[in-house]
């Protein structure tokens, strides 16, 4: 059975699901009628420091791995059409660089301020982890429509404590900054 988690809200996946090894955290949204909108999910992976130890450490549609391997990107999926996710990211826990303290995902809308778009022309978006050897979903999170003006959002974060993982539920926007602003930020 799936936790459904609220914005601020966490699950220690090393305690909840013993063994968890490989995840996929699912990306989806639905536009509202007539506005055509490309989404981009994105993963930072980042060190203790919380700063992308190198550029390819940054895993987007313009680089689908990271360099241990650890982390893929299935591919830009341009017009958010269909039911299921929208953007998939492959996750090993097993294959994370020990020195990984916290990896962010995040979605931004492409060339949102030149176009006038927001997280405002979306209605259930969400994110969802999903255990890929044991085929069931974890969690899933629903972002809050509220952030009508945000044209970047971190949609949550997996950490690392210990030797243990833990799914947190950001739901935080970075105004119209867009992928540019988590690039500023985190290199």
């Amino acid at each position: 059975m799936s936790i459904s988690l609220k914005k601020g809200g966490s699950l220690n996946l090393t305690k909840e699901v013993p063994g968890l090894k490989k995840v996929m955290f699912g990306l989806g949204w639905e536009m509202k009628p007539g506005t055509p909108l490309d989404l981009d999910a994105s993963v930072f992976i980042l060190n203790s420091k919380l700063k992308l130890p190198s550029d390819e450490h940054f895993v987007f549609y313009n680089n689908l791995r990271s360099p241990d391997g650890s982390i893929q990107h299935t591919g830009d999926n341009r017009t958010g059409f269909g039911d299921d996710d929208d953007e998939m990211i492959l996750c090993n826990l097993d294959l994370i660089d020990a020195a990984v303290f916290e990896i962010l995902i995040t979605v931004s809308i492409h060339e949102a301020e030149a176009r006038g778009h927001s997280f405002g022309s979306l209605k259930d978006a969400y994110i969802r982890l999903y255990d890929v050897e044991n085929k069931r979903e974890i969690l899933r999170y629903d972002l809050d429509e509220k952030n009508t003006t945000d044209a970047g959002m971190v949609f949550g974060k997996i950490q690392k404590q210990g030797t243990e993982w833990r799914f947190i539920a950001v739901g935080e926007g970075n105004g119209m900054s867009g992928l540019q602003g988590f690039v500023d930020k985190y290199v």
